[in-house]
């Protein structure tokens, strides 16, 4: 014989009866099937006694839908003169639980022995129809009614079986030759007055008559294919266990798993059956086997949760050494028929802490204030302390002692991603390890989790990018050609969660349509910079990047608030970085402290790998004693396009179009870009300098500067375009080039015109080309170079892309 048990989702769906009934007719043996409550049938009916006890009448409305479902049911399922007959059947009942409800009115209360005999209802009503359907199409069966075999104490609403009378009652009521239906849940006291074995506890009362009878397997079918990696509303990529042991699904259903009511595992354990978990709706899929003897190898077979708990802490120097204070808490609040679900305790006894169900917060507050009066008012404790929006998050695995680092890697993923953790306990069976984080953490810390033990070949980055112009756009057309090579041959999926322009911001969980961003982003909501960093926060999502590809002091403003929440930044906006040294060296803190990554490369070259190459001496212990160089690209590209026949104005107005320089050229033209970039290399080799550090010898006067526009500055260099043919002559005529150069020397940084002469190692640079030049410890004679294009939106974004991957190795 075998048990076989459908939960309230089975049986309540539209298409539920027909799926009993072909598992039920694919099976080679009898079965006794056990089930839930229609649906939501047993929420509804327990809404009915909330309101009439509250003299709400609306209980009316809701009984009339319970009614009107049921009666759907019947005429859905059953043939005309069965339908009537259970029809009837279902009026009765209705009538019953009506008078019950009226009472409650009256008396505006609702007892536990009364909610066990209001919330019997639904499982009477559904294992009869399910009775009536299975014999209506072939499937003899025999109706048990599960009060008159289920023993148990007067505890109401979470009864104790008498295992002794129940198994006797089990084995005298079931025979091999029969198949039974019956409702789980519902049992009666020695009186025969009903009672109820908890929520969730048909699971209980399948396992139960499974061990009484030392059945070959019980089945639970469910909506769900088995037992998942994660509880896939939170957690996309969860997938189901193969099989797990007893106690791995003990862990499990304990801290949150819904698939399995937790007491339901014991009795089978006890017998050693097997416990199948499959879907009601998926029966060709394998689901999990819950047993004694598994053969895996993972060393985490899953991840559980609590959404919502709260924290008690009672420290006190006075505990310190003194036995007694633990069991002197507990029972405070045991005696309360208070759960505490988990505890933790330093080893030096000076503090403990509990976590509780936020339903038990104000009454054990209320009795541990009471009860510790004495040790309160004496200070042998402190002032008790509690927090609520809490999650309990645990990592469960029977294996988990056999592999090095569980641990570790847990709370280096957890840390990366700016995850804190409020507490930790861990059982000496080391099966699991339990932690307590913020509630608003706990989608993360479960998806990347989930990412780290279960999904190690692929990698996931979450990026949210403001500025979709020149370079943005090169960014995310690159990102979508290498989005395949990347996720073949690196093992990572970029996804863009969200793009942003002056106008307009888009966002998208799953991951923005590529193909489509361009035509979507219009029907995206009005850019507010402040909503865009907020939806970035809330969004709360592992490895999250923000990505600036503007020149904007306001989006850099947001740094600070990006970082201090555990989410990176890659920029080539060099305004943070080049702000005061104080900020500067307040986001490289805020990196650091919240494991953030802070990169900005392409606030230097563009492309090229100056900064990294930069750290890498100063990390190997190399000092940076000189630096010479030409870093601007823009620049470049004007003094060497610069030549016989053309006009000075022509080619700022060509580099301008081409987008090498910034939208403002009087930026790049004043040098004000280039002690930018000088200022930046000389932060990043450890010297402390402001931007008035550094000196500018601008070829150009004030006054082009002072100009209230950029049409009024390229005016104004047309007009004196003579001056720029005059310089541009007298140079040729000493075999010169005019170049832009950054030098640091003897503690003096300077930006400024230099005639380059033929042996200068810029000479020769074309085109939009950077070079820099490093004098170190290491390097005395001949400086370290790094020379290739250092303007242009193809490389800048391509020096976007490589601080991302950076970012996410």
């Amino acid at each position: 014989m075998k048990i076989l048990k459908f939960g309230g989702s089975s049986i309540g769906h539209k298409n539920g009866f027909e799926q009993i009934l072909k598992i039920a007719q694919q099976e080679s043996e009898n079965c006794i099937i056990v089930v839930s409550a229609c649906g939501k049938t047993t929420d509804n009916l327990l809404k009915t006694a909330m309101l009439a006890e509250m003299q709400n009448t609306m209980y009316k409305t809701v009984l009339e839908d319970i009614s009107t479902y049921h009666i759907d049911l019947i005429r859905t399922h059953l043939d005309p003169q069965n339908a009537a007959t259970s029809i009837g059947f279902v009026r009765e009942k209705l009538n019953e639980i009506e008078l019950l409800l009226e009472s409650i009115y009256n008396l505006q209360e609702f007892s536990n022995k009364t909610y066990d005999n209001l919330l019997s209802y639904g499982e009477i009503i559904s294992s009869t129809l399910l009775n009536t359907y299975l014999n209506e199409n072939g499937i003899v069966s025999q109706w048990v009614d599960s009060r008159t075999i289920i023993n148990t104490d007067d505890e109401f609403s979470n009864a104790k079986i008498d295992f002794g009378t129940t198994d006797q009652n089990i084995q005298q009521t079931f025979q091999d030759n029969q198949n039974y239906v019956l409702g789980g849940f519902i049992a009666s006291n020695d009186n025969g007055v009903t009672t109820t074995l908890g929520r969730g506890g048909s699971d209980y009362t399948a396992s139960v008559i499974a061990a009484a009878l030392d059945v070959k397997e019980l089945v639970i079918w469910t909506d769900v294919n088995g037992m998942m990696t994660a509880d896939p509303r939170l957690v996309k990529n969860a997938i189901s266990l193969p099989e797990l042991s007893y106690n791995e699904a003990l862990e499990l259903c304990h801290f949150g798993a819904k698939v399995i009511y937790p007491p339901t595992i014991i009795p089978a354990m006890k017998k050693e059956i097997p416990i199948l978990v499959k879907s009601t709706f998926s029966p060709e899929k394998s689901g999990t086997l819950i047993s004694k003897n598994i053969d895996n190898t993972r060393s985490v077979s899953g991840l559980t949760s609590i959404s919502d708990v709260c924290s008690i802490t009672i420290e006190g120097s006075g505990m310190v050494g003194k036995p007694g204070f633990t069991k002197k808490f507990l029972g405070i609040l045991s005696d309360r028929g208070i759960n505490v679900i988990m505890v933790t305790q330093a080893s030096s006894e000076h503090g403990m802490t509990m976590i509780i169900s936020p339903e038990d917060l104000d009454t054990s507050l209320k009795s541990l204030n009471e009860e510790l009066k004495y040790d309160l008012l004496e200070k042998i404790i402190d002032p008790i302390k509690f927090e609520t929006e809490l999650s309990i998050l645990a990592i469960v695995g029977q294996n988990m002692k056999n592999y090095h680092g569980i641990a570790g890697k847990t709370f280096h993923v957890l840390g990366k991603n700016a995850i804190n953790i409020r507490a930790i306990a861990q059982g000496s069976s080391e099966n699991n390890i339990t932690t307590v984080i913020a509630k608003s953490d706990l989608k993360k810390a479960l998806n990347v989790l989930h990412e780290e033990f279960f999904e190690e070949d692929i990698k996931k980055v979450n990026l949210f990018i403001v500025g979709i112009g020149t370079v943005g756009g090169k960014l995310i057309e690159q990102i979508k050609q290498q989005y395949d090579y990347l996720a073949e041959n690196n093992q990572l999926k970029i996804n863009i969660i969200a793009i942003a322009n002056s106008k307009k911001m888009l966002f998208n969980q799953e991951g923005i349509n590529l193909d489509t961003w361009q035509e979507d982003l219009p029907n995206g909501a009005t850019m507010e910079l402040e909503k865009f960093v907020d939806q970035i926060v809330d969004s709360n999502l592992g490895n999250s990047i923000f990505v600036d590809n503007t020149a904007n002091y306001e989006v850099a403003d947001y740094y600070e608030k990006c970082l201090s929440n555990g989410i990176g930044v890659v920029t080539c906006n060099k305004i943070a970085s080049s702000a005061s040294y104080e900020r500067y060296r307040n986001l490289k803190a805020l990196s650091k402290k919240h494991k953030a990554p802070y990169l900005f490369e392409t606030n230097v070259g563009a492309g090229l790998p100056i900064i990294n190459t930069l750290n890498d001496l100063v990390k190997s212990g190399d000092k940076i004693r000189g630096i010479k160089a030409v870093l601007s690209g823009s620049l470049n590209f004007i003094m060497n396009n610069f030549k016989e026949g053309t006009r000075f104005v022509d080619i700022v107005k060509q580099a301008q179009e081409l987008g090498f320089t910034e939208p403002d050229p009087r930026i790049d033209l004043s040098g004000l870009d280039v002690k930018r970039k000088i200022l930046i290399l000389l932060r990043e080799s450890g010297y402390k300098y402001e931007l008035e550090d550094i000196k500018s010898n601008s070829f150009l006067g004030e006054e082009y500067f002072e100009t209230q526009s950029v049409e009024e500055f390229i005016q104004l260099l047309e007009k004196n375009g003579n001056e720029f043919d005059a310089l541009r002559q007298a140079t040729e005529a000493e075999g010169k080039k005019l170049k832009i150069v950054a030098s640091f020397q003897d503690g003096e940084a300077v930006v400024g015109l230099e005639k380059a002469s033929h042996d200068a190692p810029y000479y020769q640079l074309d085109g939009s080309d950077n070079i820099v030049l490093f004098y170190t410890d290491r390097y005395v004679d001949q400086p370290l170079i790094i020379r290739g294009a250092g303007a242009g939106a193809d490389v800048t974004a391509s020096g976007v892309f490589a601080d991302i991957m950076r970012a996410v190795s």
